[in-house]
């Protein structure tokens, strides 16, 4: 792999122009965990645990930092880094991701959703459908960064505000002085609560599993710091050829870009809170409110999609049905967005793995080509398993757990490794952020510990 070359910093711009790259790890948050687990188990047990989903994306916040560190000083992906201490990691990388999100379950809770509104009753025809339209949109946008990005501004700016409305409104005084209780109320887990469902809400508060790590690309390709000197996935269709590197360049160290690279530093860190803290934690907690508010207290509740749906009908009763289908077709196209998201970050993930792999014979143009395989690899499996109707079994939904648990362990160590050992001393984290990233690693750790160890005792 060729060395890098010295460069300049560029200057940090004024804050709006940064907007964009926490939209979509916030996308790729508001899946089903958001959407559905968070308000499932607040429904059931309270909103005292709802501190779990707070220190999930604080501890979230603090991993894609530090991803976000190493992409803003060396302008290539964390992967790149990866591989330049372990060559053989990119393997991993590949086989954690393909296998951890193949299954197409954020695109039927989709499907299911629309199919209430609109009388659908195939889902799984309506789920092929969904997939097509997501592989047509990411294959004919002309910059595919620029796509993602405003498909997830788009949808986050008119549905979180929306549910912020609808879950004030339907709330009582108690009601959200019990959501306040909850978030400082550390250490609560109520009696009954599996300590397995909380574990795994608690560690996908946020993007989750090697999805973390998708930072790096976006951040790249918005054009933070040495990102500036990289180039764009363009489609293979309607866009223009662009001179792609996957290895970045660094830039001189002396007390001008030092400087600078601080300036970068504060406001992405200002960018990442706003959006995806802030963002994040305001999501589900107002999901979780909207539940509580509801629900919480009703004999038999079902659980998963089903919920949801119940949910929305106790909508419809208190404020009308157009209300309700109104909150059917947000969480729609909530999940519509998590799933396209979802796409390209897994298909970036292991494109750029391949071409680290092959980058002797393979050059970085190849790279768009590689990225639509792997789309379209992933679409046709998501295809297959609606056609047989497959489903998700119990062992595979563990497999993927297992392996999005291990994969946060994984490459939460690396990412600290990484910034400790690769990057000069007057940019690695500090003293603060270490400790973090240390007991982000010892919670992932311990969670992939209680997940792995019954299934072989």
């Amino acid at each position: 792999m060729e060395k890098h070359s010295i460069n300049i910093l560029p200057n940090a711009p004024r804050f709006r122009a940064l907007l964009g790259p926490s939209f979509i790890l916030l996308g790729l948050g508001l899946g089903s965990g958001e959407f559905i687990l968070w308000p499932y188990l607040t429904s059931n047990f309270g909103m005292g645990i709802i501190w779990g989903a707070v220190l999930g994306v604080t501890f979230q916040f603090f991993i894609n930092m530090e991803i976000e560190r190493y992409a803003l000083a060396k302008g290539e992906s964390i992967f790149v880094g990866f591989a330049r201490k372990y060559k053989n990691l990119p393997y991993w990388f590949i086989f954690s991701t393909l296998l951890a999100w193949i299954w197409p379950g954020i695109i039927a809770t989709s499907a299911r959703l629309f199919g209430e509104v609109f009388a659908i009753q195939n889902i799984n025809v309506f789920g092929i459908i969904l997939l097509l339209v997501i592989g047509s949109i990411l294959t004919l946008g002309p910059v595919l960064y620029k796509t993602v990005e405003k498909i997830s501004l788009v949808l986050i700016t008119v549905s979180v505000p929306a549910i912020f409305v609808l879950a004030v409104y339907l709330s009582s005084r108690s009601d959200i002085i019990d959501m306040f209780y909850g978030m400082v109320n550390f250490g609560n887990i109520p009696k009954g609560l599996p300590l397995a469902s909380f574990l795994a809400a608690f560690a996908f508060a946020g993007a989750g599993g090697n999805l973390n790590l998708a930072q790096s690309f976006y951040v790249k390709e918005k054009g933070y710091g040495m990102g500036k000197y990289g180039g764009k996935i363009t489609s293979i269709l309607t866009g223009e050829v662009e001179d792609i590197s996957i290895t970045g360049t660094a830039f001189a160290v002396n007390s001008e870009n030092i400087d600078r690279f601080k300036k970068w530093w504060k406001v992405v860190n200002l960018e990442h809170f706003l959006v995806f803290w802030l963002g994040g934690v305001v999501s589900i907690c107002m999901l979780s409110l909207l539940s509580y508010s509801t629900v919480f207290g009703s004999v038999n509740l079902p659980s998963g999609v089903e919920f949801i749906i119940y949910e929305a009908g106790v909508i419809s009763s208190r404020l009308g049905s157009v209300i309700g289908i109104s909150f059917l077709l947000i969480g729609g196209f909530m999940l519509f967005n998590t799933q396209l998201t979802v796409l390209d970050a897994t298909s970036r993930i292991m494109a750029e793995n391949m071409l680290i792999l092959k980058i002797k014979r393979w050059k970085s143009i190849m790279l768009p080509k590689i990225y639509y395989s792997f789309l379209w690899l992933q679409i046709l499996a998501g295809i297959i398993i609606f056609l047989f109707d497959f489903g998700q079994p119990f062992l595979l939904l563990t497999i993927s757990a297992v392996l999005n648990a291990v994969a946060m362990f994984v490459h939460i160590g690396l990412t600290l490794n990484l910034n400790l050992t690769s990057l000069e001393k007057e940019i690695r984290p500090n003293l603060f952020r270490i400790l973090w990233m240390v007991v982000a690693f010892l919670f992932f750790g311990y969670f992939s510990y209680k997940t792995i160890v019954p299934l072989f005792f």
